[in-house]
């Protein structure tokens, strides 16, 4: 193509991504970081070659559609696409790509993190240091559970579900696994098989949930599938937040069926249940899974390498549609 191509950015990315933008393309940016309404968004694209655009921006049918011609590809700052309708783009001739692969380490990280947190009552001990509340150390005081020896019951085992099992066999957990597919023995890891969810749930002193959204994983974790999980077990989410059913989470968490969750995705988000914050049995974070400088600047440089593709007449690596 002649000249740089113009790229429009939907929200505010790292330092060094945006000054790559500025060395290799013309781009659009966004310094506000304010979150563009769908007219806007089309707006904004007018005469632009492609959109860098997140989880936050709803490419739907309607969108997409409105597009202008001059659109050649969307490539999303997130391993997951289903903010983008995928059909609706094939129609257009619009090229999809993501970032997959390198945000394992950083979501494996948290992952664990809500689990120690979640297990050994983190939030209500900051709370107590925080509110000057805290009159010293007593023998009973917030006690937690212990993870070595317990069972991990991993939803999903794909890079992610791998990297955090990997990291619970440091703390002597056993790991089971349900996944779509079983893994060779190799990337098991030791790791127990279970063909059904439901076999795997009914092992799991915690669970964590992996699994993409989607039609079929839209409240996987529901009342039924809470009541076959282990008396006490414990509740982690990194995924995405609609794949719990947060009514009957919280019921579960209210009740102590479920001992304790730690969430750091939300259906819905930024609106999180209200009642999460209410249960002092929750360890909650603001969907910070690939939240670190190095991942951050990696998931950016993977979209910019797959537009690079794009406008060099290549297939881009990373292309879903």
């Amino acid at each position: 193509m002649n000249g740089k191509p113009v790229i429009l950015v939907s929200r505010r990315l790292p330092d060094a991504v945006e000054a790559r933008l500025a060395r290799d393309c013309t781009p659009r940016l966004n310094p506000e970081d304010t979150p563009y309404s769908a007219d806007a968004l089309v707006a904004a694209a007018q005469g632009a070659d492609a959109l860098l655009v997140t989880p936050t921006d709803r490419m739907d049918a309607r969108l997409i559609d409105a597009l202008p011609d001059s659109i050649q590809a969307i490539a999303t700052f997130s391993v997951g696409y289903e903010h983008v309708d995928l059909d609706a783009a094939r129609r257009r001739g619009i090229i999809i790509t993501n970032t997959p692969g390198v945000l394992t380490e950083a979501t494996a990280d948290i992952t664990l993190l809500l689990m120690l947190g979640a297990a050994r009552r983190a939030s209500e001990g900051e709370r107590l240091m925080r509110e000057g509340a805290w009159t010293g150390w007593t023998p009973t005081q917030l006690l937690g559970q212990h993870l070595g020896g317990r069972r991990l019951g991993i939803i999903g085992m794909g890079r992610i579900g791998q990297a955090v099992a990997h990291r619970a066999r440091a703390l002597g957990m056993e790991v089971h696994y349900h996944n779509r597919r079983r893994l060779d023995p190799a990337e098991e890891a030791g790791a127990t098989f279970h063909p059904t969810a439901d076999g795997l749930l009914a092992v799991a002193d915690v669970l964590s949930l992996h699994c993409p959204a989607g039609p079929d994983t839209l409240h996987f974790l529901n009342a039924e599938r809470i009541s076959r999980l282990p008396q006490g077990a414990i509740v982690i989410n990194t995924a995405r937040g609609a794949v719990v059913d947060d009514t009957a989470l919280i019921a579960a968490l209210r009740s102590g069926r479920v001992w304790a969750a730690g969430l750091d995705v939300y259906e819905g988000e930024p609106a999180v249940h209200p009642n999460y914050r209410t249960l002092p049995n929750t360890f909650l974070l603001p969907h910070l899974g690939s939240a670190t400088v190095e991942t951050r600047n990696a998931m950016g440089f993977r979209a910019l390498d797959n537009l690079d593709a794009v406008f060099a007449g290549r297939e881009p690596p990373d292309r879903v549609a």
